[in-house]
């Protein structure tokens, strides 16, 4: 069946229909509780939305060009409902949706029952695609859910792993979320030159897994338009995601091909604009980058990682737990000998210079302790019996969490050796200092849990530290004079506008003032440090 150009009384229908289903998925969402949600990846697409993304899609389709419209994952049927509304010249001879979960199929089937729809009850990743051209659909925009890798059963990660492969010519990282396998699976869909359109995270586009994305985007397809949505201007008010939306061609890139790159505001008026060649995208790691900055030229200067080891801070297995208080210790009469200094969370750190007292405890913050402990339970309840009173009470509730789980004794913790350089491992840009990311000096022998980044400086840097006593704030203060956006531009972003750091991408910084401050070394030295 072939539906050609509205009348007024069809849009007004048509009207109705959204609304009605704007009223459905207001029930159904109600009716599942919102971890559920979360853990389904079951984030419903908002009108203006799924309308302004199925707009710029048609925009890409040749005028007079009869759809054959997918969407892989249905929900109640946002992007059809938006393909209804819009008034062209291009008619839908067919349009297919499917979905996985029958809570909303089977209301969905029922309301769009009076049109043209074909829904089809099922997963996605295990359907066959069409087998001849005719029947693969030249029209495929999704939002396909963001379940996390740890939410995926192994076996299905396995299978998935297996048919991606096949697409992408490269084995994906067990990172990889389930919408990244939604990408390969649909591409047998597509007829040649078909239009798609993913609403995903943005994370594909900084994250190692992504690579694989990525290739596939500039090698097997035509890569159109990436628009990103600005992180503090969330589209989906359930979820902590920073979006985007990419529109492909299923066709592949001529070589001086350039792609479209846009950031915030709406996607049909974003507010930076900014075309990248194919051969600069295949070269940089980080596309979060555009539009906003320039293609990177090669860097020869020398990075953080020339200087410094980077790596987390230590995870407890339970902060509130073994993260204690003076107060909480006298009450529990823990030994001073199973006790060390720890930093507390950045938010409670006024400055960014941690002095000591004349026992290495941090005298100008808040003071907490780690509970560390690695004696056997038997002679800890022997000859502490106070301690193994305290230790009690996190059985089974902490002992049994994953991380507790899996070190013995339970109560044990990992090893970090104090360092005087700290970063901070999360952060947003509009923060009053203006800084996403702090580097902390501490002058304390406090270690630091994994909200925290630790920087060792390498052996030849440890040895000029040692020889000359104010070197160390002085490399502090050069840590301080990098650029927020050079964090930025080796970070990652989240939704509300999150930023996180990796000590792999804190290793990439750029820091030529250090090499410039240590200058005094003898060549041979300076060698060994880069």
């Amino acid at each position: 069946m072939i539906l050609r150009g509205l009348d007024c009384s069809m849009t007004r229908l048509l009207s109705i229909f959204e609304t009605q289903r704007l009223a459905l998925q207001a029930m159904l969402d109600h009716d599942k509780s919102l971890e559920e949600r979360n853990r389904l990846g079951q984030f419903a697409t908002p009108t203006a939305l799924a309308q302004a993304i199925l707009a710029h899609s048609l925009s890409f389709l040749p005028a007079q060009q009869t759809i054959k419209f997918l969407d892989p994952v249905l929900g109640t049927g946002s992007f059809y409902s938006a393909l209804q509304t819009m008034t062209s010249t291009q008619p839908i001879e067919r349009a297919c949706g499917i979905e996985i979960d029958p809570h909303y199929a089977l209301p969905a089937r029922d309301l769009w029952s009076p049109t043209p729809l074909h829904l089809q009850m099922g997963d996605f990743t295990t359907l066959q695609p069409p087998s001849d051209e005719h029947n693969r659909f030249n029209l495929l925009v999704c939002n396909p859910p963001y379940v996390r890798h740890h939410h995926l059963e192994s076996s299905d990660k396995v299978r998935l792993q297996a048919l991606s492969e096949a697409v992408f010519g490269q084995r994906i990282d067990g990172l990889a979320g389930l919408y990244c396998y939604f990408i390969a699976r649909a591409h047998a869909w597509m007829a040649q030159n078909a239009i798609a359109a993913w609403l995903i995270p943005s994370e594909f586009m900084t994250v190692n897994y992504g690579r694989v994305i990525k290739h596939y985007l500039l090698a097997k397809v035509t890569l159109l338009h990436i628009h990103r949505f600005d992180p503090n201007d969330g589209q989906f008010a359930d979820a902590l995601v920073s979006s985007a939306v990419v529109f492909l061609r299923n066709t592949p890139p001529s070589p001086d091909h350039r792609v479209t790159f846009t950031y915030g505001g709406p996607l049909d008026k974003p507010a930076v604009t900014k075309q990248v060649a194919v051969n600069d995208l295949r070269e940089e790691s980080k596309w979060t980058r555009f539009p906003v900055a320039d293609v990177r030229t090669a860097t020869t200067g020398p990075m953080i990682r020339d200087f410094f080891r980077i790596t987390r801070g230590l995870v407890t297995g339970d902060n509130r737990f073994f993260i204690l208080t003076p107060e909480q210790i006298t009450a529990h009469d823990i030994p001073a000998a199973f006790l060390r200094p720890i930093l507390p969370s950045p938010r409670y750190l006024d400055e960014d210079e941690v002095f000591a007292d004349k026992d290495g405890n941090p005298s100008n913050t808040k003071r907490l302790f780690l509970l560390d402990c690695s004696t056997p339970e038997a002679e800890v309840k022997a000859k502490y019996p106070a301690l193994w009173t305290y230790l009690q009470t996190g059985v089974p509730q902490v002992s049994e969490r994953y991380v507790c789980s899996k070190r013995r004794p339970w109560y044990s913790q990992e090893r970090r050796s104090v360092t005087p350089f700290v970063c901070t491992y999360l952060g947003r840009s509009d923060t009053k200092r203006g800084r996403p990311f702090r580097i902390i000096l501490n002058h304390s022998q406090a270690t630091a849990a994994n909200v925290y980044l630790l920087l060792y400086p390498n052996p030849t840097l440890a040895q000029a530290l040692a020889e000359d006593a104010g070197l160390t704030h002085a490399v502090w203060q050069i840590l301080n004079t990098i650029q927020p956006n050079a964090f930025l531009d080796e970070g990652r972003v989240y939704g509300g506008g999150l930023h996180k750091l990796e000590p792999s991408e804190l290793a990439k910084v750029s820091v030529p003032q250090l090499r410039d401050l240590l200058a005094h070394l003898s060549p041979e030295q300076l060698a060994l440090s880069m």
